[in-house]
């Protein structure tokens, strides 16, 4: 199979295991998003090898890799919403500044202990 056509194959089934953890999260009425429910699921089968990576490694590449794409409408879209930017612009730009460099921080750390940890248990 082309890898053109196994990554269509695998985007399509991991859109259809969003569709169906929203399904379940709906039909069970509870308020988590079903993709939030759907990654730890994907992940526990993952982990479990109830999933090969080679199933959906290629597609999750792609839509990483597109990622960008997908933010465009949520950026155009505030444009709609000019006075709130007027207002509150500032305050929402330091939220968000603030939050990517405690993200940056904490991801950073993590990544250092990992390592670190790493190192002292090859030793």
């Amino acid at each position: 199979m082309s890898t053109w056509l196994k990554s269509a194959a695998q985007v399509v089934f991991l859109i259809a295991f969003s569709w169906l953890m929203n399904l379940i999260m709906e039909i069970c009425h509870l308020n988590i998003p079903g993709s939030i429910v759907g990654i730890v699921v994907l992940f526990v089968l993952l982990q479990t090898k109830v999933v090969k990576l080679e199933w959906i490694d290629l597609g999750a590449k792609w839509l990483l890799a597109e990622m960008l794409l997908f933010f465009i409408p949520s950026a155009v879209g505030i444009v709609q919403y000019k006075d709130l930017m007027l207002a509150s612009g500032l305050r929402i730009l330091v939220v968000v500044v603030v939050s990517i460099l405690v993200v940056m921080a904490a991801t950073g750390l993590m990544a250092e202990n990992l390592a670190k940890a790493k190192e002292t248990n090859a030793s």
